[in-house]
């Protein structure tokens, strides 16, 4: 039985002997790859953090301290050792998710799963201790590529001011999924410092000044002479951070007593720990990108068990096809080139891409000077990232009619990643931006049709949303026409767009073979939306039916009850949607089937509407 065995809590990491916890780490390495392995997630930078989250609740607890993860992709190591060993359904309904969830458990602090906000939300924890008068400790977690976006600088600034006993642990990888860019990653590689200045200054504070009352002033002109010496000055001490580190994060115990160090501050603190993303597993060390969300791999090879074309690697090629025929198009990316597709086109066009890191709000902004200037930028980003850019959308790109493309990667159910990650708000979003045009293909033929369109063609805002993997049985390409009729029928009007179009068109062989016929309308353009073809249908079957991977507010479905209701064309309908768009993790057929999405349901849906009863 290992030491990992015996680990049921924190208090049981505590009581490890400090010669043991190098066994730990590496037991814990080997539990991650295991399970990874077998079930998908993120494995590259957890192997990174091992020892820094071991050596965090070897200081504080977790129970009763907050500490607030940035992403929280890197919180497998915090499950392993607060109770959560069974890694078994990791990411599957029912099972653990893959990010910090306070339903799960008093351990973890806050919900997380985007980028950058962290000092903020532990800026608001320590500020409520301080206003109620409680006794707890805050830390905020945060990656080298998360600090990169403005959100983080915003948090910095106000909790540098603030004083409030706080500590910012800044994991430095190099990288966020891909490598670190940017001014601040260039900064951060250059950072210097020694302990001798961190024990002069504990020394000073705790043994000098209460003792020799009247002398601070010639002490403060003293220790500032030595830290100008010592520690180059960093953005950090700029800010109001007292600022330990660089240390090595594979080091337990010189990270255990940095974090410990900077408990005893008692003012705003921030711990530099550099780390090695992918570490102690060698696939993940030489190839820590691939390695950051994978799906089931072989652990001996590393290689993954499956594989195949998806929407996101089409789409790549389809715009670096398009690049090679127009030079003014651009390809723009925040920090996630290899899961929006476009590795290919950064070594084609290497002048024309352009990675801004974690910073969606900064892309937005910038892509919208580049077409003020003449270029045709293309924004390849995943729907829920894109939340972060809506003011952007408005002010910086509609309210001037710019030509910008969003490659709405991620749109839909996406499944294991769980709430945070669901690509369900894009459309209702995005539709209330002026002048925007809305694409949702259902097959990579589409992709590759309205991409072109939507570059080349169009004028203003365009957004090609498309899903997460692969295509369905529907592979055609019938991206002429912004709404059609794909199957004709008399009895019930189905409508559907993206690869929900596999699922209407399931129901409605279905219901044939039950004697229903079901005509199914295909949305190409979502905004602005052609209503016609499904109202010419509902003229003849009076009953509708609108399937979509999308919260209800602000659904086409909407749109199209109005329509119909305002052209006198509807006797009966039905939406199925995402309600309020809140999904869990879990496989995204098994989410489909429980929000009613999937073909079996779209029938017993038909049924009950026509007939009055559940044929569930």
């Amino acid at each position: 039985m290992g030491l990992l065995d015996n680990i049921r809590s924190p208090e049981d990491v505590k009581a490890l002997p400090a010669e043991a916890l190098d066994e730990l780490c590496r037991e814990i390495r080997e539990y991650l790859v295991a399970s990874v392995s077998e079930h998908g997630g993120h494995l590259a930078s957890n192997l990174g953090a091992v020892e820094l989250t071991v050596a965090l609740h070897r200081v504080y607890d977790t129970g009763r301290d907050r500490l607030v993860f940035d992403v929280g992709h890197q919180c497998y190591t915090h499950k392993l050792l607060t109770g959560r060993k069974d890694f078994s359904g990791l990411r599957e309904k029912g099972g653990l998710s893959g990010f910090p969830k306070p339903y799960e458990s008093v351990h973890d602090a806050f919900i997380a799963g985007h980028a950058s906000n962290s000092i903020s939300v532990a800026l608001g924890m320590a500020r409520a201790r301080t206003a109620l008068g409680a006794d707890y400790d805050v830390v905020a977690l945060i990656g080298d590529g998360a600090l990169n976006g403005g959100m983080a600088f915003e948090g910095l600034s106000d909790a540098g001011h603030s004083g409030e006993p706080l500590v910012v642990v800044l994991n430095d990888n190099g990288m966020s999924i891909n490598e670190g860019v940017g001014g601040l990653a260039d900064m951060l590689g250059r950072m210097r410092t020694r302990v001798e200045y961190i024990k002069f200054k504990k020394w000073y504070r705790g043994s000098v000044l209460p003792k020799i009352p009247g002398v601070t002033p010639a002490l403060g002109a003293m220790k500032s002479w030595l830290k100008e010496r010592i520690i180059p000055e960093n953005i950090f001490d700029n800010l109001g951070f007292e600022y330990i580190g660089p240390i090595n994060g594979h080091d337990i115990h010189k990270v255990e007593n940095a974090i410990r160090w900077a408990k005893e501050y008692g003012s705003p603190v921030l711990v530099h720990v550099i780390t090695q993303k992918g570490r102690g597993y060698a696939p993940a060390e030489q190839a820590p990108e691939a390695f950051h969300g994978v799906g089931a791999f072989d652990v001996k090879s590393g290689v993954p068990k499956y594989t195949g074309e998806d929407f996101s690697s089409v789409f790549g090629r389809a715009l670096t096809e398009i690049a090679g025929q127009d030079p003014t198009v651009v390809a723009i990316t925040a920090a996630m080139k290899e899961g929006t597709g476009l590795i290919g086109f950064q070594e084609v066009y290497p002048d024309r891409f352009f990675d801004v890191g974690i910073a969606e709000e900064h892309a937005c902004a910038m892509a919208a000077g580049m077409a003020a200037q003449g270029l045709k930028p293309v924004f390849a980003v995943y729907s829920t990232f894109l939340q972060r850019s809506y003011d952007m959308l408005i002010h910086d790109v509609a309210l001037m009619g710019l030509h910008v493309v969003f490659a709405v990667d991620r749109a839909g159910i996406v499944g294991r990643d769980g709430e945070t990650h669901q690509g369900v708000f894009d459309l209702s979003f995005l539709s209330t931006v002026p002048g925007m045009k809305i694409y949702a293909p259902a097959s990579f033929a589409e992709l590759r049709s309205m991409l072109r369109k939507a570059v080349l063609e169009d004028t203003g805002p365009v957004a090609v949303r498309y899903p997460r993997g692969g295509e369905g049985p529907f592979t055609e390409d019938t991206s002429a026409e912004a709404s059609l009729t794909v199957l004709q029928g008399d009895d019930v009007t189905i409508a559907a767009y993206g690869t929900e179009i596999n699922e209407a068109l399931l129901a409605a062989r279905m219901l044939r073979e039950e004697g229903v016929s079901a005509e199914v309308v295909k949305l190409n353009v979502l905004s602005p939306l052609d209503a016609e073809p499904v109202l010419a249908s509902l003229r003849r079957t009076g009953a509708l039916i609108v399937a979509e991977e999308a919260c209800a507010a602000g659904c086409v479905g909407e749109q199209l009850l109005a329509a119909a209701e305002q052209a006198g064309a509807l006797k009966a309908a039905r939406l199925i949607n995402l309600g309020e768009g809140i999904l869990e993790h879990g496989d995204p057929a098994l989410l489909r089937r429980e929000r009613k999405l999937d073909g079996g349901s779209l029938r017993a849906a038909v049924l009950e509407m026509l007939h009055g009863k559940d044929e569930t």
